[in-house]
């Protein structure tokens, strides 16, 4: 009794930290993959949507050149780096992430345009998409995280505060000293 006591001691840590892929969890992985190559269009479609409530066409402008430069940035890695993904697939081109960069640079560009009121739940959406990325064995925390870079960099570069006021008049008067104040911001 004692032996097969200590045998089942010995046997714990590999049942613990074996990866078993019974049917479950296969199907687990299947559903958040594939929530995630539909999530990464969220942010972008989210940044595009703000433009056309708020009318803002320097923002159309930014975000083209924002989500343009992550997509000819990630695609020119890719080919030039031709990593190849876990779990020995077959397609290469792993590094970096295509669906993390998107999300991401969707959810800079609103972070930086609109504020952080838009960026939390977009960079929420961005990081499971990532997550997706990962767990359902198409990319390592590295495709993740250059994803990230590539995506957070384009968008820094292009984007800038949204201002609904460009022009501002300010009045002040205080013992009979009167200021006229006239503010442009470009």
């Amino acid at each position: 009794m004692k032996t097969k006591s200590c045998l089942f001691a010995l046997l714990i840590p590999f049942v613990i930290f074996s990866q078993v892929n019974t049917p479950s969890e296969i199907r687990r992985k299947t559903l958040i993959k594939d929530i995630g190559d539909y999530a990464l269009h969220v942010p972008a479609l989210t940044s595009l949507l703000m433009i056309i409530v708020k009318k803002d066409k320097e923002g159309f402008g930014q975000f083209t050149k924002s989500y343009g430069t992550t997509l000819a940035v990630t695609y020119a890695l890719k080919y030039a780096i031709n990593k190849p993904r876990p779990k020995n697939a077959t397609d290469g081109h792993a590094f970096p992430s295509g669906h993390t960069s998107a999300a991401f640079s969707g959810a800079t560009f609103l972070q930086r345009r609109y504020g952080w009121e838009y960026g939390i739940p977009a960079y929420a959406v961005a990081s499971f998409v990532g997550y997706s990325r990962i767990k359902g064995d198409r990319h390592d925390i590295w495709d993740v995280l250059g994803g990230v870079i590539v995506g957070v960099g384009s968008s820094y570069l292009f984007t800038k505060p949204y201002q609904q006021e460009h022009m501002e008049l300010s009045f002040n008067s205080n013992n009979g000293n009167y200021l006229v104040g006239f503010n442009y911001n470009f």
